[in-house]
């Protein structure tokens, strides 16, 4: 008798949000449709919301615009960031659920050596939900995956590991390149496929980006906030970097970890590096600034919660960062908005009341 097929239940069907900010049409969900279709999405439209998004059909989602976020948050919407792919913070802001992967709309189902598509969703799951190695490397990259352990000299006391906060995906074709490094690298691809995934050691800081990008909500959700950028600020393109050292910052101190490697998406296009230079000059001067700021800063002992430390973390970003410049006062002060719109939003007894009008 002929076995019926039966379809595996996705992992963390009913525990994970998939968050899409995006200016376009959301056709590049077509390809994902094997890998997206059980999970609900969350789309944060930037840009003019009077411009109609259209999703394909059969897709679970909701959708925002910034009419959206404005009435929802009301004088607080304005720490989310208009007109940047950083307005895909919101998208944390409301979701309830435990996990939140995040992929930009210009980013395809990469494939692995043997010519198979990569579920990247799956690998960053699998990711999350196995422990984390930061205050001791092993040299065999990701111990708890099939086929490696740890090697001879890990100490046994460290081997039970950490939780996962972070899971941070790699990306085949375009490069994740500064626009300087754009200019003079125009032709520049990524063909190299290396199936590792590893810990990044704890005090060890890393640029974080987007594009890729899976996360405990539970754990590090309120440090996921990427920033003031885009219209209005003097900076662009930094937002999931700064986002990147707050939340490192805080795992290290409360001992969560953060991975690194598989999976792989394809990116698919190439922005503008004139159009980034523009974004970016500010920040090329100021991270050599704000990687030393990052690598010194030291968290009390009574910042128990996520919400303290970035309440701690937003008042040494005005004490010290400020003598910088003084967008970055404005942006400590975003950055206590961010955590009230947090608490407000995510306390006892909200969930319910987020209603938004074009969900499906």
């Amino acid at each position: 008798m002929a076995e019926s097929a039966v379809s595996p239940t996705p992992l963390l069907k009913d525990e994970l949000d998939i968050v899409i900010p995006t200016i376009r049409n959301l056709d590049f969900l077509e390809m994902w449709r094997p890998f997206f279709q059980p999970y609900h999405l969350i789309i944060v439209q930037d840009g003019d919301p009077s411009k109609t998004i259209k999703v394909p059909e059969g897709f679970d989602y909701e959708l925002y615009n910034r009419n959206d976020i404005n009435k929802i948050l009301g004088p607080k919407a304005s720490c989310i960031s208009f007109k940047d792919s950083a307005c895909r913070c919101f998208g944390y802001l409301v979701s309830k659920k435990k996990y939140i992967y995040t992929i930009d709309d210009d980013c395809f189902v990469a494939k692995d050596p043997s010519g198979k598509d990569i579920n990247a969703l799956e690998q960053h799951i699998k990711n999350l939900l196995s422990p984390s190695t930061p205050f001791f490397f092993n040299t065999l990259y990701d111990p708890y995956r099939n086929g490696a352990d740890f090697v001879r000299g890990y100490p046994f006391s460290l081997r039970e590991g950490v939780p996962t906060a972070v899971s941070h995906g790699l990306w085949l074709n375009i490069p994740d390149y500064d626009a300087p490094t754009q200019l003079v690298k125009p032709l520049e691809r990524n063909t190299r496929y290396v199936d590792a995934v590893m810990t990044i050691p704890k005090t060890t800081l890393f640029p974080m980006c987007g594009m890729n990008l899976a996360f405990n909500r539970e754990l590090i959700g309120p440090a996921m906030y990427f920033g003031l950028m885009g219209d209005g600020q003097p900076i662009g393109r930094y937002d999931d970097m700064w986002a990147g050292w707050c939340t490192k910052v805080i795992c290290d101190h409360l001992g969560f970890g953060v991975k690194t490697g598989l999976p792989y998406i394809y990116h698919s296009k190439a922005s503008n590096p004139f159009v980034n230079l523009k974004k970016e000059y500010k920040g090329i001067y100021w991270q050599e600034e704000l990687i030393p700021f990052f690598q010194s800063v030291v968290l009390p002992k009574d910042c128990s919660t996520v919400q303290k430390c970035y309440i701690e973390l937003s008042k040494q970003v005005r004490a010290k960062l400020g003598k910088v410049d003084e967008y970055f006062i404005k942006l400590a002060d975003a950055m206590v908005t961010w955590i009230e719109a947090w608490d407000e939003l995510n306390s006892s007894g909200t969930s319910g009341e987020l209603i938004n009008a074009t969900a499906k």
